[in-house]
């Protein structure tokens, strides 16, 4: 009998039962055990069950206070009153699948301190040993509420993303709190408290009335909403009325100084604009109001996060007064606006998930994030707060980064969205390779670029996808209950604007990988345009591409940090030399390097036959590196095709209606 055979023979043995008792159990979960005395150890323990959540109330409301005014140790110190109907057993869940990070990736790790308490006795729980996220107690006779007690331990830098600072804080509940299991989140309900440092305020698209000793009493509310509902609060805060047509959407401005948030009178008539333009593109809200938080700091951590009635952003201290150096920035606020109609109000089928411990899926990030991307770019533009070169110029950027993508060549975009955790926020060495999460943003844009120049081409320029955006996210104007949408759904709504063989545009896109899938290009074509390479950046174009200095991704294949080169391309020149990101740059053509010797001695060798000398370091290793490399330096630059309309400013141009 071959092995194959005899493999098959023993698997069919397995399901009929030939097999002994133990192995006769379900041999794709439980280990094989030859000696009965070991099997007690070898088998799974067993777990009190996870109710699976139902769509009914919890009874009572819990009662929920966070002190966050621990900025020195950047402690913050959770209590709970859970109520409870009866005795027995009680799961609590510390959220899982967090809003917005389409990943698992609540971080547990920070929860300490727990202890839980009833009638003044402490209660014994017991953490899931298959789920780290949940804890077990079994409540005894006579108890009508629990009292929970833990501490959130926020990070100082390079741990964690820093929430508490000196002059700002970002409260964002999913991280400091526990619920009861067996329940849809919305049918659980919170009165939240929050004690702010001395003198702070805050913003947040909750309802608040202070009270005294710097506590915040927020109006009660769902566990959805509030977990969708975040808090900055400040000692330097701002409230700035940006709603053209009435006093419903707000931009709270936080600094780490009071000088960082005075934006000029035009700046402001940027974010007016780009409210007035996100009513005409969508036609409806779906929101009583809403609040922009915003944090210009260089002490807070990063972060751009969208909810249905606000978004979590911050920029650098001097946005406002560094303008023309903050282009790269400026889409932020627009992308996470649209989020409200695309994601919140609209959100694919597969992540509006009962609770925040039920796993996501991620099949339609491209619509989810990659068609925010380009209405975010879109508004921008629309708004003023991108000029149209700035944003022609920040549309070559991200055409030449797919242009040069060698990941395409085995990994599809389809699969970057079902699995973003592979790549979620990790600073890999091979990120070219890898494939990331920029990716269901930056090569979705161009995708939906692609589709809006078709219908535009195809219609004599009489639809685009302004109408689609409409149609799909513009119904139920004042509804807020979110709806699931599918991939049919997307393809039906494209149809309706123009007929065309949607499904198979999509999935020739979303599928294509090996080494003749190239970037979706065609959209930019169709817009009138050609990518190409200069030498050169104008004015805009290097305050857009901000690095240029250090960028040698399209020629010798990385960047400069410094002295170190990192981002190495794979397939590129210096990957081809055995290179790797973290070395050293030494010399160049016998000189102390710098970007500049570089970029200069790149510039000397285009068109000759002499070669680009490197002295590299790695550790302790020295070696001289010589590229056969003549072709200059190489910045991308999206140039017009004489003779075709420009479809790039009839997208970018203003709506007047």
């Amino acid at each position: 009998m071959s092995r194959t055979r005899l493999t098959a023979a023993c698997l069919a043995a397995l399901i009929c039962g030939a097999a002994s008792p133990v192995l006769a159990q379900d041999f794709r979960s439980t280990p094989v055990v030859t000696d009965p005395s070991q099997a007690a150890l070898a088998l799974p323990r067993p777990q009190p069950a996870i109710p699976a959540p139902a769509d009914r109330a919890y009874p009572g409301v819990i009662q929920y206070r966070a002190d966050v005014s621990d900025l020195d140790r950047r402690i913050v110190q959770v209590e709970q009153t859970i109520p409870v109907a009866q005795a027995g057993p009680l799961t609590l869940l510390y959220p899982k699948y967090l809003p917005g990070n389409h990943a698992a990736t609540g971080p547990i790790q920070l929860l300490s301190g727990l202890t839980v308490t009833a009638n003044g006795q402490r209660l014994d729980w017991v953490r899931d040993t298959l789920d780290p996220y949940a804890f077990h107690l079994d409540i005894p006779a006579g108890v009508a509420a629990i009292e929970v007690r833990f501490q959130w331990l926020t990070q100082p830098p390079g741990q964690w993303r820093v929430t508490q600072a000196p002059s700002m804080l970002n409260l964002q509940w999913e991280k400091a709190i526990l619920y009861p299991a067996g329940h849809f989140a919305r049918r659980i309900a919170v009165a939240p408290s929050v004690r702010l440092p001395a003198g702070w305020t805050q913003a947040s698209a909750l309802a608040a009335t202070p009270g005294e000793d710097g506590w915040v009493r927020f109006a009660e509310t769902d566990l959805y909403t509030l977990i969708d509902s975040p808090v900055f609060a400040g000692a330097h805060h701002r409230r700035i009325d940006i709603d053209p047509s009435g006093d419903h959407v707000w931009l709270n401005l936080f600094g780490d100084e009071a000088k960082n948030i005075q934006p000029s009178a035009e700046q402001l008539g940027y974010y007016e604009a780009m409210v007035t333009q996100a009513d005409r593109l969508f036609g409806a809200r779906h929101f009583d109001t809403y609040e922009f938080l915003f944090g210009l700091t260089d002490q807070m951590g990063g972060i751009g996060l969208e909810h249905h009635r606000s978004s979590e952003n911050t920029s650098a201290p001097d946005f406002f007064s560094a303008w023309n150096k903050s282009a790269g920035d400026r889409a932020l606020l627009p992308h996470e606006y649209t989020h409200s109609w695309n994601g919140k109000f609209m959100r694919p089928a597969d992540e509006l998930t009962a609770n925040h411990n039920v796993p996501t899926q991620n099949t339609l990030l491209w619509v989810y994030e990659g068609q925010t991307e380009y209405w975010g770019d879109v508004l921008a533009a629309r708004s003023g707060l991108h000029s149209p070169d700035e944003a022609v110029a920040l549309l070559a950027t991200i055409a030449a980064f797919y242009d040069n993508q060698p990941g395409r060549e085995w990994r599809p975009l389809q699969d970057v969205n079902n699995h973003n955790l592979l790549g979620y926020r990790v600073p890999g060495q091979w990120t070219s390779w890898m494939r990331g999460t920029g990716d269901y943003y930056r090569e979705s844009l161009l995708i939906w670029l692609d589709a809006d120049t078709l219908i535009r081409e195809a219609t004599n320029n009489r639809r685009s996808l302004d109408d689609f955006a409409k149609r799909f996210f513009g119904h139920d104007d004042g509804s807020w209950a979110p709806q699931g949408y599918t991939f049919q759904d997307v393809v039906a709504a494209l149809n309706a604007v123009h007929p065309h063989d949607w499904a198979g545009f999509l999935r020739e896109r979303l599928d294509a990988a090996g080494p003749e899938a190239t970037a979706p290009l065609a959209g930019i074509e169709r817009a009138g345009y050609r990518l190409t390479y200069v030498d050169d950046l104008t004015a805009t174009e290097k305050a857009v591409q901000s690095g240029w200095a250090n960028d040698f991704q399209y020629s010798l294949g990385f960047t400069l940090s410094g002295d170190k080169i990192n981002a190495v391309r794979w397939g590129s020149p210096a990957f081809d030399q055995g290179i790797g990101a973290g070395w050293t740059l030494t010399a160049v053509n016998g000189q102390a390097a710098s970007a500049e010797v570089l970029r200069e001695a790149v510039t000397a060798a285009k068109g000759t036959d002499a070669p680009i000398e490197l002295l590299v370091r790695n550790g302790e290793r020295y070696r001289t590196v010589a590229f056969d490399y003549h072709d200059g330096l190489r910045y991308p630059r999206l140039e017009r095709i004489e003779g075709t309309r420009d479809r790039l400013a009839d997208i970018y141009a203003p709506r007047r209606r």
